[in-house]
């Protein structure tokens, strides 16, 4: 993360890797306000967390910290597909973008979207795209992007 990412953002707030810390900062609380979670435990969460380690460029989990309060108050996913297509390129796909109900309406949305969308760039990506409710369409238009074709989906 360059330095210039992180002078964007105003104190209190960090934006880093997600680290296994943040279990106990509120990380798997963030994520109930977007979807379920369910129960897991600390060893859980710390083997997942290294897990996605291992997995070097094609995986990362930004989380922005409240450090004078020590809680996780907004995060995003990068993850990688490397493709035949385009020369064997490769897609950024970011998902599950949440930022704090008490903290919304300060912009560290845009920030993270910005981080992982350049990230992408960094990383050789041709494109970064997600998928989004229609509700929050525009709040990624003004973050560059567009709409594009449908998502459909398949739940088991």
């Amino acid at each position: 993360m360059s330095s210039a990412e992180l002078s964007e953002l105003q104190h209190p707030f960090v934006l880093r890797s997600l680290e296994p810390s943040d279990y106990r900062k509120g990380y798997l609380n963030l994520l109930e306000q977007l979807t379920v979670v369910g129960d897991t435990s600390e060893e859980e969460f710390t083997t997942r967390v290294e897990d996605l380690g291992r997995l070097g460029d094609l995986h990362h989990v930004v989380v922005i910290e409240d450090i004078e309060r020590h809680v996780i108050v907004a995060s995003a996913t990068l993850f990688v597909e490397p493709k035949f297509i385009r020369k064997c390129g490769k897609v950024g796909h970011i998902e599950d973008v949440v930022v704090d109900q008490t903290v919304r309406g300060q912009h560290l949305g845009q920030r993270i979207i910005s981080h992982l969308t350049n990230l992408s760039k960094e990383l050789g990506c041709y494109k970064v795209i997600l998928d989004c409710s229609e509700a929050n369409a525009p709040f990624y238009e003004k973050c560059g992007f567009e709409r594009k074709e449908r998502q459909m989906g398949r739940y088991f």
